[in-house]
């Protein structure tokens, strides 16, 4: 493990990951991610929270909390975009922990693109690449089963940014605190709430949810 770390990182994740049901042999290479993150974020303010056990938690494990939801997309070799994905959350997470998830990072800040390029290098993620450009100007219509963001915006907000992307029966995949009823009752015309999941975060009290999203029509034909 990088010097740049507290040695009790290791045992806090490796637990973390058992009790989400991952393997604890993805530990090196998360925190191999996660001292890159720590250098950067040191020049370049990449996120604000700056403690690495905290980091483990709050980055790290929250991310993973939705890891067995992008399985069908690993199953079938569907992509996955992560918009506005700032540092690289949770799609590089997701693509160390899922080997052959097809993972699109879009982010236009220009300092998040660099570090997540090195850390796609650094990490040998083959499956993983960064689009540097706003959402709505993805230029990559219905190439996507799934869209996935965290603590980005609002569903109505992110469909009208990414919606595009997603494939005539993809989803959206939205990582969210609190049940977002609100958020939901304003969805857009032509889109309908699949599926919502309670998750759960080790070593994180506060509540967290996983909201599934497609469009209607789809919806309509399976019933």
């Amino acid at each position: 493990m990088s010097s740049d770390l507290p040695p009790d990182l290791r045992p806090l994740l490796a637990s973390g990951l058992a009790d989400l049901g991952l393997d604890p042999v993805h530990t090196d290479r998360l925190l191999a991610y996660l001292a890159l993150l720590v250098r950067w974020n040191a020049t370049y303010n990449l996120t604000a929270i700056r403690d690495p056990r905290e980091m483990v938690v709050k980055h790290l494990l929250d991310s993973l909390a939705m890891h067995a939801f992008v399985d069908p997309l690993v199953a079938s070799g569907g992509a996955l975009a992560d918009l506005g994905t700032g540092a690289g959350l949770p799609g590089i997470p997701l693509a160390i922990v899922k080997p052959g998830l097809k993972v699109t990072l879009v982010e236009s800040a220009g300092k998040k693109a660099r570090f997540m390029r090195q850390a796609i290098r650094d990490l040998g993620l083959a499956d993983a690449r960064v689009v540097d450009q706003r959402i709505e100007a993805v230029d990559e219509p219905g190439a996507y089963a799934a869209i996935t963001a965290r603590a980005l915006a609002t569903i109505p907000l992110i469909l009208e940014l990414g919606g595009h992307l997603l494939a005539p029966d993809g989803v959206l995949l939205a990582m969210k605190g609190v049940y977002p009823a609100d958020e939901l009752a304003q969805l857009p015309a032509g889109w309908v709430l699949r599926e919502s999941h309670p998750l759960r975060v080790p070593g994180l009290a506060a509540e967290r949810h996983l909201v599934v999203v497609g469009r209607a029509a789809v919806q309509s034909q399976r019933d």
